[in-house]
This record gives structure tokens, sequence and C-alpha cells, in this order.
């Protein structure tokens, strides 16, 4: 449902009280408001502008969960405490909508994986390294953080990496550290850690999909850059 266009045109403190969204919520439920008018309510915000430019970001991502912090802190006016209460409020529907129809998040891209952690692991102050347990369908079976501190071919055991996958007899696995510097690019020993990973899997059959490395609001592929996947 569409925003009435006498809602657009007015700032959010000024509405008059039959046009109020937290009025409608409260009489109507939220299933008669428009995505601009929940997003409105959900970020506190107080200039439509920022609600129409936050719909946007919904229409081009095709979904919440995939909408960056980056980029809502780019819409003009809205800050950390805004992008802070949107990304929880994302992904607090995500988890429901899985725990309701009993659904376990699939993996088609990298982007798909990155969303499930990204926002968590892009605001860490120290490196860590999680695997992502996909079972035959890619679907998430788990998420295990394996390991905190440098990660690197010389500290990292590449065993550890395939204990939670061997447990739950998982026939696939996304490796996903970050860069608490807040820059993705693979450093020479991301790659050199990756062709580590990629061997050890194939010996155990178990296939290393992926290899993200996540930053502020970023993320690469290892995969995708041909880095350790030779």
């Amino acid at each position: 449902m569409l925003a009435s266009p006498t809602f657009l045109k007015l700032k959010y403190s000024e509405m008059p009280a039959d046009l109020h969204p937290g009025k409608r919520l409260r009489e109507l439920g939220p299933k008669a408001l428009s995505t601009t008018e929940l997003l409105a309510i959900v970020g506190w915000l107080v200039d439509t502008d920022q609600a129409r430019a936050l719909t946007e970001l919904y229409n081009q991502a095709d979904g919440l969960g995939r909408i960056r912090r980056d980029q809502i802190t780019a819409i003009h006016g809205l800050g950390e405490r805004v992008a802070d209460v949107l990304i929880a409020v994302f992904e607090l529907g995500r988890r429901e909508l899985y725990k309701e129809h009993g659904q376990r998040p699939t993996i088609s891209s990298p982007g798909d994986a990155a969303a499930l952690v990204q926002y968590e692991m892009s605001a860490l102050e120290q490196e860590e390294l999680r695997v992502i347990l996909l079972n035959t369908r890619n679907q998430v079976v788990k998420i295990e953080t394996v390991y905190r501190g440098s990660v690197n071919a010389s500290q990292v055991r590449v065993s550890e990496i395939f204990k939670g996958a061997v447990r739950e007899n998982a026939p696939g696995i996304i490796v996903v550290h970050n860069h608490p510097s807040g820059d993705p690019t693979p450093s020479p020993e991301d790659a050199a850690i990756t062709r580590a990973f990629v061997s050890a899997g194939k010996l155990m059959d178990i296939e290393v999909i992926d290899h993200l490395v996540v930053g502020q609001g970023r993320f690469v592929s290892m995969k995708e850059r041909g880095l350790g996947f030779g």
C-alpha cells in the first residue's frame, strides 16, 4: 500500500491526528500502513523525505535485511542511532519469520551470507572468524564463531574450521572473518589461509563454498575475486 499524497507532503511532527502514522497504526493495525509510514515510525523520523529515501532503499535492496548501515546513515539527517534501531528491527523481523515458519535462511549468493553476519561483525573491535554451516539445499544449519584474534595461517588451526561441519554432517561451509579497520580488502594472508581451507575441505569431502571478508558496510567474496579458489 502506498502512502497518501497528503502524508508525503507533511513533516512527521506536523501531521494532523487523522494522518499521523502512529495513530493509524494503533487504530488500523500495521498491515494498513504503507512501508513509508512504518519506516517513519520505526526510525523516529521527523522528515518524510527520509522515510521516502528509506523506502527507495527497501525497494532497491529487495528486502529490509539487505539494507546496509552506511546506506542508512548516508541519508541526510539520519545518524547511527536511527541506523541501530532499524537494523535491530530488521533482524528481529527476520528471526521471527524463520521462527514462525520453521524456515532456514537459504544462501544463493555471497550477499545472502553476508547479510546474516555483516551488521554485527562490522562493529567488532577484533578479528573473528565464523563458519556458516549449510545443508544439501544450501540452507543455514548453524553459524559458529570458531576463532577470535588475528586470522592468519600461523594462528588458525584449519581443523577447527571443520569441526562443526563434521558434527552437524554439513556438506558445505562458508567462512567469514572481519577486518576491524573497516577495509574488507583481502590480504595475502587471507588468500593463503583460504587455499588451506579449500584444500582441507576437499580431503574431508566438505565444500568450502566461499570465504567472505567483512568491513564497515562492505564485504568481499574471496571466491568472486578468485583468491584461494584456484
